[in-house]
């Protein structure tokens, strides 16, 4: 009788991928289970192998006629978030409940919570990066989800001229995740960008002369 593979995990091998420090209060069980090295693994048909954090690869394990995987390289292979909430015990796969805000540690010069250029359309953000465009250069700002979060969702303004090219890339690879114009018309536009497994994100856009860029941390954020 041929095995299940069932993407789950067991507990050690989980916990291993996760880091030290879950063990605390955790429920674990012994149990006799085997290694099966002879498994295979393809993805879209194509050969991968399941690795953890460090890019050793791993072995899966066998359990009461089902195979066990480690949820973080099935997470990885199939580009879905996960995270353990130390706290409530729980591991979290894809998108988070709870939006967490981009404000939360952003590094720019353009960062301000000056009254006079946070208000937009009669509310006040509090807290946003504003640039004014000298028609030279473009307005740019790094972000970095450490990989913990399956989606960015930024808002953007362009006040006075169009924004072109607002661009989202993953900076390591230089991939373009997400690439739109902002027109002045648009108002505040909400913009989502698929960023699991992304460390670091390049944003940047086209600050025209005459014109500027305008985003609120507050309500930007990741999940």
């Amino acid at each position: 009788m041929k095995n299940k593979v069932t993407v789950a995990l067991i507990a050690s091998a989980m916990l291993g991928c996760l880091g030290t420090g879950v063990y605390a209060g955790s429920n674990l069980q012994e149990i006799k289970a085997y290694l099966n090295p002879g498994i295979k693994f393809k993805v879209d048909g194509q050969p991968v192998q399941l690795t953890n954090s460090s890019g050793a690869v791993i072995t899966p394990i066998v359990y009461d006629n089902n195979t066990y995987l480690p949820v973080r390289s099935i997470s990885n292979l199939l580009g879905v978030t996960v995270n353990f909430d130390g706290k409530s015990n729980t591991i979290e796969l894809g998108e988070q409940t709870e939006g967490v805000s981009i404000a939360k540690g952003f590094d720019s010069s353009y960062h301000t919570k000056d009254p006079k250029v946070t208000i937009y359309n009669g509310k006040d953000y509090k807290d946003v990066f504003f640039d004014n465009g000298s028609g030279t250069r473009g307005s740019s700002f790094m972000l970095y989800p450490e990989g913990k979060y399956q989606k960015l969702y930024i808002q953007v303004a362009a006040i006075g001229e169009d924004l072109k090219d607002f661009t989202v890339q993953d900076s390591d690879t230089d991939t373009v995740l997400k690439q739109q114009d902002v027109r002045v018309e648009d108002g505040l536009v909400t913009i989502e960008v698929d960023i699991s497994g992304v460390k670091a994100l390049y944003v940047r856009g086209d600050a025209q002369r005459g014109g500027s860029v305008f985003i609120p941390l507050t309500t930007s954020y990741y999940k």
